[in-house]
């Protein structure tokens, strides 16, 4: 038996042991005048039972429970020995009082149940026959063997007192152990169901509580009965302040739509699987609601109320609307690209044509500088067309096993003989690996690298700089990152949310399309791509590859969301 089981039967049966001591007292004190022999087990019987009253008043705040379970044992030892002395007094076996004996019985019942009350009903038999046998005895002063056969004769009412007794003893524990037993478990299946039920209810509605959709109910009469707390969020009212009052009249001002659907299930039962409309919030707003309603009956089919689900369609109709508008700038996007894509074939026979004719007119004074105009223009539109439709027609990657400082190498040569890169940039590759395998398109990461690097010599704006390729890669050999430094003028930070966007530029002959062009290819390809850049400290440009391991096949699938597309500003 567990301590706290046993703290709870005492519970139950300690108004019992006060009065039974109340009825030992009475009749020790009151009617039998305090008797000289019994004083000392009187005292002990009283200080037990003010521990054991004292002990129960405290048990759970200072765990005494294996306390008053030893005081329980004591009580009963010594009460069963003020009986056998109050019996011994007052005429023995034809005392009148043997029947308080029952009270300690039963009492153990309460405490011990079927076991420990046959245990108690022994020892109560015990002694019940030897105060008879010592009674009988008294005579010859000692405990005497012809009192015991005496006892045992069959002529002599003795033995029908005594037997006649401790068969009524042993029929109470009986009795009393049984019904103990089956209140016991009564009571323990009566626990488990409240448990049970109360666990139920607290997680049904914990469960309703946290629902991420509002959740609010009304009952027959059109009055709110459950409010939870998505519900307060959307709606912007209090649990506590509309719980019981008509919902016509708490939702008539800001959100009348939705007591007209509350309503319509009360008084007509019309339920809306999915319903669409507009409720103002507290701050004068228009919030679309996704709504749907459920008519909540009894098995008479009697109504029972209206049952709302409810949620805020504030960002699925942003999300709807971007979704619309990216599909809007693809379609412009491909027509922009058919119409360059002309524009580009006129445009080259034009710049042709014009190069011949520089070639061969002697062209002198204001026709020269007309002419060299002309082609450079024709040139300039001719590259931004090229990146546009860089830009624009970037299609599916294919990833293969991709050699990084090969590439970055190759760059380093063309960036030497570049335009954007004069000679006072220093181009300088700072890495301890000699060859790095990455997963990628090879042709998509050398356009990354190019347009980084181009961006980077640009930013000097012929002012003398260094640009410095850096490699490295983490410590469990999974990912490898790529950095593109400069120490130019570095970039504003209220234009850094600016620079990937197409056609966005601080350079005077700048496309706008280099920075576009590489957050393209880094969404592309599934790569991180961080920047780090404060004003007049320079810019740092961190591209994460995935590192090519060979024993994995593979490895690269198009949906691997490993790097994230997004870009990092710090």
């Amino acid at each position: 038996m567990s301590t706290q089981r046993y703290s709870q039967r005492l519970g139950f049966f300690l108004p019992l042991r006060l009065a039974t001591y109340v009825v030992l007292m009475t009749i020790v004190v009151g009617w039998m005048e305090d008797p000289r022999y019994l004083h000392l087990p009187v005292i002990v019987y009283s200080m037990v039972t003010l521990a054991f009253a004292a002990g129960k008043a405290m048990e759970r705040r200072f765990a005494l429970a294996q306390v008053t379970r030893l005081l329980t044992v004591l009580q009963f030892l010594i009460e069963i020995s003020i009986e056998t002395g109050i019996i011994y007094i007052t005429g023995n076996i034809h005392s009148p009082f043997s029947a308080l004996f029952v009270l300690t019985i039963v009492s153990a019942a309460l405490a011990y149940r079927m076991l420990g009350t046959l245990v108690v009903a022994s020892t109560v038999s015990v002694a019940y026959t030897f105060v008879i046998w010592f009674g009988l005895s008294r005579g010859g002063g000692e405990l005497s063997v012809q009192a015991l056969k005496t006892i045992f004769s069959s002529n002599e009412s003795a033995f029908y007192g005594i037997f006649l007794h401790i068969l009524i003893f042993y029929l109470i524990a009986f009795i009393s152990g049984y019904l103990a037993e089956r209140l016991s478990r009564q009571d323990q299946q009566l626990q488990d169901a409240s448990s049970a039920l109360k666990r139920a209810r607290l997680e049904t509605d914990d469960i309703l509580r946290h629902l991420n959709s509002g959740l609010l109910t009304v009952d027959a009469g059109g009055q709110i009965i459950y409010f939870n707390r998505a519900a307060e969020r959307i709606l912007g009212y209090r649990e506590e302040n509309v719980k019981g009052m008509p919902c016509a009249d708490v939702f008539s001002e800001r959100m009348p739509e939705l007591a007209v659907c509350l309503l319509d299930g009360v008084g007509s039962r019309v339920a809306y699987p999915r319903r669409e409309l507009e409720i103002v919030d507290v701050q004068k707003r228009l919030v679309p609601l996704g709504l749907s309603t459920s008519i909540l009956t009894e098995d008479s089919g009697e109504l029972r109320g209206v049952i709302a689900i409810f949620s805020d369609l504030t960002e699925a109709k942003e999300l709807e609307q971007k979704a619309r508008n990216s599909d809007r700038l693809a379609a412009v996007g491909e027509l922009s690209a058919s119409i360059a894509h002309e524009i580009r074939n006129p445009l080259a026979a034009i710049s042709g044509s014009v190069e011949v004719l520089q070639r061969d007119l002697q062209l002198d004074g204001e026709n020269h500088r007309l002419m060299a105009l002309i082609l450079k223009e024709s040139q300039r539109l001719n590259k931004i067309l090229s990146d546009f439709l860089a830009y624009a027609r970037m299609g599916r990657p294919a990833y293969n096993k991709v050699e990084l400082c090969h590439i970055v190498s190759d760059i380093r040569e063309l960036l030497i003989r570049h335009e954007s890169a004069s000679p006072a940039i220093s181009l300088r590759f700072d890495t301890d690996e000699s060859i790095v395998y990455v997963v990628g398109d090879e042709d998509l990461i050398r356009q990354l690298l190019m347009n980084l690097a181009i961006n980077a010599c640009e930013s000097f704006e012929g002012r003398p700089g260094e640009v410095v390729f850096s490699l490295e890669c983490d410590r469990n050999g999974q990912t490898v990152r790529l950095s593109v430094a400069d120490n130019g003028p570095g970039i504003d930070p209220g234009l850094i949310d600016k620079i990937y966007q197409p056609f966005f530029s601080t350079k005077k002959s700048g496309t706008g399309l280099g920075l576009a062009i590489v957050h393209r290819i880094c969404s592309a390809l599934k790569l991180s791509l961080d920047l780090d850049s404060r004003p007049d400290s320079g810019t740092v440009f961190t591209v994460g590859f995935r590192r090519y391991v060979p024993e994995r096949k593979g490895q690269v699938p198009q949906s691997d969301a490993f790097f994230s597309s997004n870009v990092v500003a710090r």
